[in-house]
């Protein structure tokens, strides 16, 4: 099936985004508006069982990375540059390694293809404990979601999943459950056999500790053609927390 996209500028370069776990396109709307006049043309992608993309229990990085090739063929996008964040930088990963061919350079954010550890578990269950029914209004389900999930900004990140279907009434854009069913797969390494021999930039917040000098060299020889900047003032989400600096790093990479 198609993924879901939003596409900005008219530019000869395309630029294919991915989204992290839990988000959608409408994450990188604030860094495509910043880049659409620079010779770009932006597709903000949906993945599977996120945003407004299609819902499946089947979930792996190969399916990801075959979702995207779906996508390029049917749009018939035959070389481009690639942007994955968290989750969506595994996608990226993985694709660069499956067709190389198909990628002119490769930026991933905060990301490397190891196994991560996280709390996605405990953040599901936050929000499958929300009670739609009684609430009206994404003001009341922050309010709900605030006992469990102290962060102000990432409880807002998460509500960006809640769509209104009528007056009084919101349900979750993403399959909660299927979601759950799914982390195993999100937290895994990639395959041991990954290569991609092109341009590859790899972002990391200053303030995450997804990435450091120990793991990224070990990491090197799998891109060899790799480097790494850091954000500064910037945890995880690093496009959201500092866009400037975020837009100043890919512009440079990808226009040298």
């Amino acid at each position: 099936m198609l993924l879901k996209s939003k596409i900005f500028g008219k530019g000869s370069d395309v630029l294919i985004v991915l989204h992290g776990f839990l988000g959608m396109s409408d994450n990188w709307n604030s860094f495509a508006k910043k880049i659409d006049n620079q010779g770009f043309q932006i597709h903000l992608l949906d993945q599977r069982n996120h945003g407004n993309s299609f819902h499946s229990k089947e979930f792996n990085y190969k399916l990801l990375s075959n979702d995207l090739k779906y996508y390029i063929d049917y749009h018939q996008i035959k070389n481009f540059s690639l942007i994955g964040h968290s989750m969506g930088g595994k996608t990226a990963m993985m694709f660069s390694s499956c067709y190389p061919n198909a990628i002119n350079k490769l930026i991933v954010v905060d990301i490397l293809p190891i196994y991560y550890k996280n709390d996605y578990q405990n953040i599901l269950k936050a929000l499958k404990s929300i009670d739609l029914d009684s609430i009206g209004s994404r003001l009341e389900a922050d309010k709900a979601l605030s006992s469990s999930i102290k962060s102000p900004s990432f409880r807002a990140f998460l509500l960006k999943n809640l769509k209104r279907i009528s007056k009084n009434e919101l349900v979750f854009k993403i399959d909660l459950n299927i979601n759950l069913d799914s982390l195993n797969e999100v937290e895994k390494a990639l395959p041991t056999d990954l290569y991609f021999g092109g341009e590859t930039l790899f972002i990391k917040g200053q303030n995450s500790d997804y990435i450091n000098n120990q793991n990224f060299k070990s990491i090197q020889k799998i891109f060899p053609k790799s480097r790494l900047v850091e954000v500064s003032n910037a945890g995880h989400w690093v496009h959201a927390e500092n866009l400037n600096n975020f837009v100043e790093e890919t512009l440079l990479f990808l226009k040298s």
